[in-house]
């Protein structure tokens, strides 16, 4: 039984420390070589350990690019919630759910980029594949996450009363609207008016709720 210790609140136990060791350091390697010329016996060195150590948490690469996508989503949902948390009425909610999520984008650019260098058709392929499975995750978790700021707010008397059919149609309305300006920010490469494009988008979707 391996040893726990106590890190901030939790209790972190040394199988989890070794195992955002190896993410944190496959990370890093992707950015700096992108993910083809990454190999597993980089990330052992990179962490100090043998490659056979590595076997135990992870049997392949692309099970070590799972891991550390899955970790990216949940510290995206972890900030996501504590701005929307921070914020008091339903548009400032929504509008910070925006910012972050658009904030984040910027900051993990590079690792994106460097994700895709230098894969060949067969892997680009199988990119994508999961790409598209990534976002379909994150966009649930979104549009849960804005179903519930609507309804508060409708609960609150901030916002008019809607059916479910029309909350869902209005959730679908400000995901694909974020997801709309994310990209032309992307394509761009401007995020300079990232926060006045956000306030006009959120003010003026929810202007017409508002009781």
């Amino acid at each position: 039984m391996l040893k726990n210790q106590v890190k901030g609140n939790n209790i972190y136990s040394k199988d989890q420390e070794i195992q955002e060791q190896i993410l944190q350091a496959a990370k890093q390697l992707i950015q700096l070589h992108g993910f083809r010329r990454v190999t597993i016996d980089d990330i052992a060195k990179a962490i100090g350990k043998a490659r056979s150590s590595l076997y135990y948490y992870y049997k392949t690469k692309e099970d070590i690019l799972d891991a550390v996508i899955a970790a990216d989503i949940s510290e995206l949902m972890t900030a996501i919630t504590l701005a929307v948390n921070r914020a008091r009425s339903a548009e400032e909610k929504i509008n910070a759910f925006f910012l972050i999520i658009l904030q984040i984008v910027l900051e993990k650019r590079g690792f994106i980029n460097w994700l895709e260098e230098g894969l060949d058709p067969g892997e680009i392929s199988g990119y994508q594949k999961t790409k598209f499975a990534v976002h379909q995750q994150i966009r649930q978790q979104e549009g849960t996450l804005l179903s519930q700021i609507i309804t508060e707010g409708i609960g609150r008397g901030e916002l008019t009363g809607l059916s479910r059919k029309d909350q869902e149609h209005l959730v679908f309305v400000l995901v694909s609207s974020l997801h709309g300006i994310k990209r032309e920010m992307v394509i761009r490469n401007n995020f300079s008016n990232m926060e006045s494009s956000v306030q006009i988008l959120v003010r003026s979707l929810i202007h017409g709720l508002k009781n």
